[in-house]
């Protein structure tokens, strides 16, 4: 049994495979580290600076009353959002880009994110929702507009670039709709809804916080689990059929868990865009596949440096992380097309 193990991990594929794994692992690695050293950047710098022993003193309860409750209660709710928001985005764009298996099939494109923004639109405005509220109304219009779009684009089966422009189309048109619902609500609304619609990590608190973050750790938990049947998909329905997957089934839990992240994400801060649809991608330039694993650390990676780059690139204005996403993504999103029109 032993020797058979050998002769199998000594084969050219299984030697590829373990070069992949290792390759992944020293990846994720190097993108812990760095969101650690941003993490304490960030914990640092501000118009009170600290040194790192303050810091470390301070999250250990050891430091002044003034640095504990600057770090612990001001940044450190602030960076932990940042990372879980962004590794939340990263990972539900993987897993529609994997999908759809088309670079640009990211929630904030095919529609699903605008859906979010609509429900808590509507929760803002309509029904003058508190924090809970607003979260659960943008999870409830993300996933009916998934529900959406999936059912306008099967035709015998899902294709990719289907699902792609029948999402765009269905943004559009809640887009126009999230537009009249601004400007026909209150001032006070509309200026609510305008700071919210920036996409934000301002005021960000444990309390509100933490229910967004124990729900997208949930669900990450869960796609992790599913990662392995979201690979044999990208081989084709026919041949994860074979081995034994449901393909439709494990789509649609996908797809839902995919919409929850966005959903999610979306009702704690604000929509952020681009972080989705840059993070896999990234990823799969660098290691030659997007995993879930990967591409949520590159996502928690690129919103904590965008939120330190909004904090303190103008400082001491402070712009919403929205504007920064927004700023790079649409250069980056110039670029993809630019290179999927030289491929067809």
């Amino acid at each position: 049994m032993m020797a058979r193990r050998t002769i199998l991990i000594g084969r050219p594929d299984g030697a590829i495979s373990l070069r992949l794994n290792f390759a992944g692992l020293r990846l994720a690695l190097i993108l812990a580290l760095a969101c650690l050293l941003l993490g304490v950047m960030a914990l640092k710098l501000g118009a009170l600076s600290f040194s790192n022993a303050e810091v470390f003193a301070a999250l250990k309860g050891e430091g002044s009353s003034r640095a504990m409750i600057v770090i612990n209660q001001w940044r450190l709710p602030r960076v932990f959002m940042a990372l879980v928001i962004g590794a939340a985005l990263g990972m539900s764009g993987a897993i529609f880009q994997s999908l759809v298996r088309n670079p640009l099939g990211s929630p904030d494109v095919i529609g699903f994110g605008t859906g979010a923004h609509t429900g808590a639109l509507i929760t803002i405005i309509v029904l003058n929702g508190g924090y809970l509220q607003i979260a659960t109304g943008a999870i409830i219009g993300g996933l009916l507009t998934a529900l959406l779009v999936y059912l306008l684009a099967w035709r015998q089966g899902i294709h990719g670039f289907r699902l792609i422009i029948t999402g765009i189309a269905v943004s559009a048109m809640l887009a126009a709709f999230n537009t009249w619902l601004s400007i026909t609500g209150s001032l006070e609304a509309a200026m609510s809804v305008a700071l919210w619609a920036a996409g934000s990590l301002n005021g960000m608190s444990w309390a509100k916080g933490l229910p967004a973050a124990a729900f997208c750790l949930c669900c990450m938990l869960l796609a992790l689990l599913l990662g392995r049947r979201m690979q044999l998909l990208e081989m084709g329905d026919d041949s994860a059929s074979a081995l034994g997957i449901p393909a439709e089934r494990t789509r649609l839990q996908l797809m839902a868990l995919g919409v929850a992240l966005i959903a999610a994400a979306t009702a704690a801060t604000g929509p952020i865009a681009f972080i989705a649809l840059v993070a896999p991608q990234i990823v799969k330039r660098i290691s030659n596949t997007a995993t879930l694993y990967l591409s949520a650390l590159m996502g928690a990676l690129l919103l904590l440096l965008a939120d330190i780059t909004a904090q303190h690139l103008f400082f001491p204005q402070q712009f919403p992380v929205g504007v920064i996403t927004v700023s790079i993504g649409g250069v980056y999103l110039i670029w993809l097309l630019l290179c999927e029109a030289k491929r067809i």
